[in-house]
């Protein structure tokens, strides 16, 4: 599935432990109705991590110059992402708020909503998801700062463990002007509703 495994199953082996998965929960995956369930699991799985076999900076890399001396806070709010917590495959569902204060150049929206998917299509944390995503924008654009904010629902607390549904969490990265000035930040925040407490001051 992923093209940064060199050791990489093949699509066979992978239905075959779908199967066997089946076969541990207490099913027969040969009963008519889990047939095409290993290939449609397998076919659910190519999906889902499609992050691996691609690279976030690259969508950075066209950036533009010609923005008139624009250097004012760049926002962008609820970049919704799916995702998966690396510890129970579950599913993190969630949204990402990202900012940065240009320097002299500026990258197409577009650009950064999908480099949020191609790092949440990866077996994650959510702690993990929110640096890579505020440190990959402030090393290829060099802006004078970048502030991220990851709100998200895990399955893996939701509907197991705990159970205990309607928690999100929230995790942040301030970087440059957003982690030294109490402005930028509470600006930023401002924009997004404030959903870190604590933080707007």
């Amino acid at each position: 599935m992923s093209e940064s495994c060199e050791d990489s199953p093949s699509r066979e082996e992978a239905e075959d432990a779908v199967r066997t998965l089946i076969r541990w929960a207490g099913d027969d995956p040969q009963r008519q109705g889990l047939l095409d369930t290993p290939s449609r699991v397998v076919n659910a799985y190519r999906e889902w991590f499609t992050g691996y076999g691609m690279d976030p900076a690259s969508f950075l890399a066209r950036t533009f110059d010609e923005t008139e001396g624009y250097d004012e806070m760049i926002a962008l709010r609820n970049v919704r992402f799916e995702s998966h917590c690396e510890h129970h495959l579950a599913p993190v569902i969630g949204q990402c708020h990202i900012a940065y204060m240009p320097r002299s150049r500026v990258v197409g929206i577009s650009k950064l909503a999908r480099m949020v998917e191609i790092y949440s299509r990866r077996l994650q944390i959510q702690e993990r998801l929110t640096a890579q995503i505020a440190d990959t924008i402030n090393d290829i654009l060099e802006p004078r700062g970048v502030g991220v904010v990851v709100e998200a629902t895990h399955h893996c607390m939701t509907t197991r463990g705990v159970h205990k549904p309607g928690v999100t969490m929230v995790t942040s990265r301030m970087l440059g002007d957003f982690r030294i000035k109490s402005a930028t930040r509470r600006e930023f925040l401002a924009y997004i509703g404030n959903p870190v407490p604590g933080m707007s001051t």
